[in-house]
C-alpha cells in the first residue's frame, strides 16, 4: 500500500519504520528539513531501542523515504503531528489544521478515492469539527464519496515501541464510514491485537480515558506509598498482593459509568484512609478528592431531576446495589432525602426492602436519614408508578427492565442511573429516556 505519513516525531517515525518492514510504500513528511534528512540517510532522528535499524533496512530496500514537502500520490494519509497544550491547558491544534490543508490541496488532483487517517491525540470532535471541514474545503471532494476519514490513536509507549507496535491492547479504528475502516484496518492485518471499528468520537475519547487512567494509577499507587511508609507497612508488598486481585482491583469491574457507590464499605473506608493520613501530616488529594467527586454524582442525579420541573417521582432501588437491602450510605436514600426536602411526592418500589426486616445499623440509618420511609414504600411497581411523571432507576434489579419493557405509558420520562440497558423495542416506543452520563 501507498501510505503519506505526517509527521515524523516518535509516533510517525515508529509508524512508518514497522509500515515499510512491511513492504509498503511510505513516505514520511515533516518540516523539519534536519529531521528529514536524518530519515534519509538510515538513521532515526529519535532515541528508541531497535528502530535506527528498521529505519536503515526500509531505506536500502526503498520502501521509505522522508520529505519536506514533495508529497506523491498515496491511497492512505497518517496524521501523526504533536498536539501540545496552551498555556491555559487546551489543545494546540495549528499542526493538525496545517497538515489538514495540505492533505485537502493534495487531494484536489489525485483521482482516486483515498483515507485520511488521524492518529495524533485528539478531543472528541476534533476529526469531524475540524478536520473534515478543512479537506472537503481544500480538496472541493466529498467526504464518504471522495475521500474517507479515520481516527486510529496509537497505544505505544516509549522504550518498548516497536514491540507495542505490533503487540497493542487492542487496534481502534473510528471510522467514517464502512468503505474507509475497512481500508485502515488491512493497514494492520499483521498486528497481534483485536481491531475494534467504532464511532469517531469513541475512538478519540478512548485514547484519553486510556492515559486519565493510567494517571490515576500512578497517583493512587504513590498515595497507597506515602501513608504506608508513615505508618510502617510495606508499601511494594502491599500493591503486589492488591494487583492479585483480577476480579475486582485490575478488571473491568466498577469501571461503568453510572450513578454514586454507597454501601457499608467504600464510603467508611476511604474516610477512614483520610483521617487517618491527617493524623500524620499528610496530604492525599486523590483519595480526597473521592468523597467530594462522589457527592457530586448525586448533585447530577437531582438536577436530571430538577429540570424537568415535574413533581411526582417514582423511584425503582432504594437500596445501594440490587439483591441486597443494605440502606447504609445508600447514594438513592440520600437521593429520596434531597427530593422530600424539596417538596417533591415520591413514591419507592423495592422488593429487596421491608421495613419489617430492618434492623440493627440498616434500620438506625434509614431512620436518620428518612424516618417516614413507610408511607413512601409501595408494595408493587405497578403502585409506584400510578400518577408519576418521572421514573427513576436507582439498581440493577432484572425486574426492572422487564417491567419497564412492558409499560406503554409515553408520557413518563425515565431517568436511568444504572444503565439497565432497556432494549430496542422499548426504544422504539419514543418514551423518553435520559442516561445520568450517556
Amino acid at each position: 500500500m501507498k501510505i503519506n505519513i505526517f509527521g515524523m516525531g516518535y509516533v510517525g517515525c515508529v509508524s512508518a519504520a514497522c509500515l515499510a518492514s512491511e513492504s509498503n510504500d511510505v513516505t514520511g513528511i515533516d518540516i523539519d528539513s534536519s529531521k528529514v534528512s536524518i530519515i534519509n540517510s538510515g538513521r532515526s532522528p529519535i532515541v528508541e531501542k531497535g528502530l535506527e535499524g528498521v529505519i536503515r533496512e526500509g531505506i536500502a530496500k526503498k520502501y521509505l523515504r522522508a520529505t519536506t514537502n514533495n508529497i506523491p500520490d498515496a491511497e492512505v494519509s497518517i496524521i501523526c503531528v504533536g498536539t501540545p497544550s496552551k498555556e491555559n491547558g487546551s489543545l494546540d491544534l495549528q499542526h493538525i489544521v496545517r497538515v489538514s490543508e495540505q492533505i485537502g490541496r493534495n487531494l484536489k488532483n489525485h483521482p482516486s478515492y483515498h483515507v485520511v487517517n488521524v492518529r495524533s491525540t485528539v478531543l472528541p470532535g476534533t476529526v469531524e469539527n475540524v478536520v473534515i471541514p478543512i479537506l472537503t474545503k481544500t480538496s472541493g471532494k466529498k467526504v464518504g464519496k471522495d475521500f474517507g476519514v479515520c481516527m486510529n490513536p496509537e497505544f505505544m509507549r516509549e522504550g518498548t515501541s516497536l514491540h507495542d507496535y505490533y503487540n497493542p491492547p487492542f487496534t481502534v479504528i473510528g471510522q467514517y464510514d464502512n468503505k474507509s475502516g475497512e481500508k485502515i484496518a488491512k493497514i494492520y492485518k499483521n498486528v497481534n491485537a483485536e481491531i475494534v471499528r467504532t464511532e469517531i468520537k469513541i475512538a478519540e475519547m478512548i485514547k484519553y480515558s486510556c492515559n486519565a487512567f493510567h494517571a490515576v494509577k500512578v497517583s493512587y499507587g504513590n498515595e497507597i506509598g506515602n501513608i504506608c511508609k508513615k505508618m510502617g507497612v510495606d508499601s511494594h508488598k502491599v500493591m503486589e498482593i492488591f494487583c492479585k486481585d483480577a476480579k475486582l482491583n485490575l478488571s473491568p469491574y466498577y469501571l461503568k459509568p453510572g450513578f454514586a457507590f454507597g454501601g457499608s464499605c467504600l464510603p467508611k473506608d476511604v474516610r477512614a484512609l483520610l483521617y487517618k493520613a491527617q493524623e500524620v501530616d499528610l496530604d492525599l488529594p486523590l483519595l480526597k478528592s473521592l468523597i467530594p467527586t462522589n457527592q457530586k454524582q448525586i448533585d447530577v442525579a437531582f438536577d436530571m431531576i430538577r429540570k424537568y420541573n415535574k413533581k411526582r417521582i417514582g423511584i425503582l432501588g432504594l437500596s445501594f446495589k440490587a439483591g441486597t437491602d443494605d440502606l447504609r450510605e445508600s447514594p438513592m436514600v440520600e437521593l429520596v432525602e434531597r427530593l422530600i426536602g424539596k417538596g417533591y411526592d415520591v413514591k419507592i418500589y423495592d422488593n429487596e426492602v421491608s421495613l419489617a426486616k430492618l434492623y440493627g445499623a440498616n434500620q438506625r440509618y434509614i431512620n436518620k436519614m428518612i424516618p417516614h420511609v413507610s408511607t413512601l414504600l409501595s408494595g408493587s411497581m405497578s403502585e409506584a408508578f400510578r400518577n408519576v411523571d418521572i421514573i427513576v432507576i436507582g439498581n440493577r434489579n432484572k425486574d426492572f427492565n422487564e417491567y419497564l419493557s412492558k409499560t406503554r405509558r409515553r408520557n413518563v420520562i425515565i431517568l436511568d442511573l444504572i444503565n439497565v440497558n432497556l432494549n430496542a423495542r422499548e426504544r422504539s416506543k419514543k418514551i423518553r429516556y435520559e442516561g445520568i452520563c450517556w
